[in-house]
């Protein structure tokens, strides 16, 4: 009886966690808007963006090209929690981290070698339909930039 309680309670909390994740605006796929974006032109544009649950966490895959056209893919697995998750893929960093500001809004942060590189914003619009990122920091070569990357939900 015991037994099948506690699996009975674990299987509503896993239900009500990826219910919980499904609702998110954040949650889908992301397509970049190219016409609509201004981007840095020695940043990798990120031309598809995935948010999906993975179990009790979110999963955060990228696909996109360099700034030389090669192509590139990133993973990420987290909460948005603001603590710092590894990332796979990606030679510019190897930790990022998602805080959650409002249900349309994140703050990330995003780190090589444990030193912040970019950090931004990701706005979802209201309608749910085009989502935001302004990533800003400092280049290289020490000049400040800011990128600007709109996104539509498919």
């Amino acid at each position: 009886m015991k037994t099948k309680t506690t699996v009975i309670a674990l299987a509503l909390c896993f239900i009500g966690g990826a219910t919980c994740f499904a609702n998110s605006p954040q949650m889908g796929t992301w397509k970049l808007n190219e016409a609509k974006s201004k981007l840095v032109k020695w940043m990798p544009k990120n031309r598809t963006v995935v948010y999906a649950p993975a179990g009790r966490s979110i999963k955060v895959t990228v696909d996109g090209v360099d700034a030389k056209g090669k192509p590139i893919h990133n993973e990420w697995t987290g909460k948005f929690d603001g603590k710092d998750y590894p990332v796979t893929g990606d030679p510019t960093s190897d930790m990022r981290s998602y805080k959650k500001v409002d249900d349309n809004t994140l703050d990330i942060t995003i780190k090589k070698g444990g030193k912040v590189t970019p950090s931004g914003r990701i706005v979802v619009a209201a309608d749910g339909k085009t989502r935001t990122i302004t990533i800003s920091g400092t280049n290289p070569k020490g000049k400040k930039f800011t990128s600007l990357g709109v996104y539509d939900k498919q």
